[in-house]
Protein backbone atom coordinates (compact mmCIF):
# COMPACT_ATOMS: atom_id res chain seq x y z
CA UNK A 1 0.00 0.00 0.00
CA UNK A 2 2.61 2.70 0.97
CA UNK A 3 4.49 1.90 -2.28
CA UNK A 4 1.27 2.56 -4.18
CA UNK A 5 0.78 6.12 -2.42
CA UNK A 6 4.71 6.89 -3.18
CA UNK A 7 4.59 5.74 -6.65
CA UNK A 8 1.61 7.91 -7.19
CA UNK A 9 3.35 11.02 -5.50
CA UNK A 10 6.67 11.00 -7.94
CA UNK A 11 4.88 11.57 -10.89
CA UNK A 12 6.23 13.46 -13.52
CA UNK A 13 5.80 17.52 -13.36
CA UNK A 14 6.08 19.23 -16.54
CA UNK A 15 6.52 23.28 -16.91
CA UNK A 16 5.97 24.64 -20.62
CA UNK A 17 6.75 28.11 -21.39
CA UNK A 18 3.68 29.86 -22.78
CA UNK A 19 2.63 30.75 -26.40
CA UNK A 20 1.85 34.29 -25.96
CA UNK A 21 4.01 36.44 -23.85
CA UNK A 22 3.13 37.47 -20.26
CA UNK A 23 1.18 40.89 -20.42
CA UNK A 24 1.28 42.90 -17.29
CA UNK A 25 -1.51 46.17 -17.01
CA UNK A 26 -1.16 48.61 -14.34
CA UNK A 27 -3.38 51.46 -13.78
CA UNK A 28 -1.39 53.30 -11.25
CA UNK A 29 -2.75 57.21 -10.39
CA UNK A 30 -0.06 59.24 -8.97
CA UNK A 31 -0.95 62.17 -7.00
CA UNK A 32 0.75 65.17 -5.12
CA UNK A 33 -0.19 67.29 -2.80
CA UNK A 34 1.79 70.07 -1.29
CA UNK A 35 1.69 71.35 1.97
CA UNK A 36 3.06 74.73 2.97
CA UNK A 37 2.89 77.19 5.48
CA UNK A 38 4.18 80.49 5.80
CA UNK A 39 5.48 82.10 9.36
CA UNK A 40 3.80 85.64 9.73
CA UNK A 41 6.55 87.98 8.57
CA UNK A 42 7.38 85.96 5.43
CA UNK A 43 3.49 86.48 4.56
CA UNK A 44 3.90 89.93 4.92
CA UNK A 45 6.95 89.98 2.74
CA UNK A 46 5.36 88.41 0.35
CA UNK A 47 2.03 90.51 0.10
CA UNK A 48 4.36 93.52 -0.06
CA UNK A 49 6.49 92.10 -2.80
CA UNK A 50 3.78 89.99 -4.80
CA UNK A 51 5.15 91.41 -7.74
CA UNK A 52 8.41 89.31 -7.40
CA UNK A 53 6.29 85.91 -7.09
Amino acid sequence: MVLIGTAALSGCVQIDTPDKPIEINLNINIRQEVVYRLDGDAKKLIEQNSEIF
